[in-house]
């Protein structure tokens, strides 16, 4: 296994600065955010463009990896987390065709992994959505494939309001979705696993990892804090609403005892790359990089 961190929280950091700094704290890997670069923040963390993939070149990707690698640092995968199932059809081809992107740039710095949403749109069932990402993804998939690229969707919600009820904005977050994904696309897109996003679903997290862990290519590290007083005000009905708070590894409800022997047990060997979504860690660099340090102490005794 490889410890790293997204790059998203250093919107204005230079890749390389970001390199720099990830190589001196005893990190080894880097998952690379690549949203559009005149897109600017949709949502907190989401925005970042690490690498302007619209006019990456071969050389300049060849040269890029070349310079990560002499730091230590491996890129597991290049991030962008858009909707590609959005209700809005003009919105919905914009993030495809960075997705695509995304996709093609992939190859060009020697990584073969892409991680994203499956998307949702909010106002429809999960099922009406699946139906929706049965006609949209297999052209994306196999684009995918075209580029030697793998796709890894995250299991995340993607619930923020009480409106985005019942789809969210990313369907891929259940096992009966996953159940779905996995039978038609089975070995071109496996699972970016987020283990926070279990814990105030009341998904359990051991028995997740022995069904799913041989089809997650990729880890994020965060953790999750179910605020007890804020459950206790608006009840499981209000979607985590008040009372899901996003935490740095070791400051939350994810048992990561249970999710590190899960993961070896499963075979996992891959990246496990911190995500940063912690405010008790924001304001500035200092702070964000505080976090991720408490994150690396927590994590990198199962790293191994």
């Amino acid at each position: 296994m490889k410890l790293g961190i997204l790059t998203a929280p250093f919107p204005d950091t230079p890749l390389a600065d970001v390199a720099t700094w990830a190589q001196g704290a005893g990190f080894t890997a880097m998952e690379i955010a690549c949203w559009p670069r005149s897109s600017g923040p949709s949502r907190r963390y989401a925005g970042t463009s690490h690498i302007d993939v619209a006019t990456l070149s071969a050389a300049e990707g060849k040269d890029l990896a070349a310079a990560l690698a002499d730091k230590g640092i491996a890129v597991s995968a290049l991030g962008y987390y858009p909707n590609p199932l959005h209700p809005d059809a003009a919105h919905r081809e914009a993030v495809i065709a960075h997705l695509k992107q995304v996709i093609a740039a992939a190859p060009l710095l020697g990584v073969s992994l892409v991680n994203t949403f499956c998307g949702g749109d909010a106002s429809r069932t999960v099922d009406d959505n699946w139906a929706a990402a049965e006609k949209i993804w297999p052209e994306i998939i196999d684009y995918a494939r075209h580029h030697g690229v793998r796709i890894a969707f995250e299991n995340c919600p993607m619930i923020f309001s009480y409106d985005e009820w019942p789809g969210g904005h990313n369907i891929a977050y259940s096992p009966y979705v996953w159940r779905r994904i996995l039978e038609a696309w089975g070995g071109e897109v496996g699972m970016n696993f987020d283990p926070s996003h279990l814990v105030w679903q009341m998904i359990d997290q051991a028995r997740f990892i022995r069904e799913f862990g041989p089809h997650m290519l990729h880890v994020h590290a965060k953790d999750l804090m179910i605020d007890r007083d804020g459950l206790y005000e608006h009840g499981i009905m209000s979607l985590g609403m008040g009372w899901q708070v996003p935490r740095m590894p070791g400051l939350g409800e994810v048992d990561w005892s249970t999710i590190f022997s899960g993961l070896y047990r499963a075979g996992y060997d891959g990246p496990v790359i911190i995500e940063h979504e912690d405010r008790r860690f924001e304001g500035s660099d200092e702070k964000v990089k505080r976090g991720f340090l408490l994150a690396r102490d927590v994590l990198s005794p199962y790293v191994k």
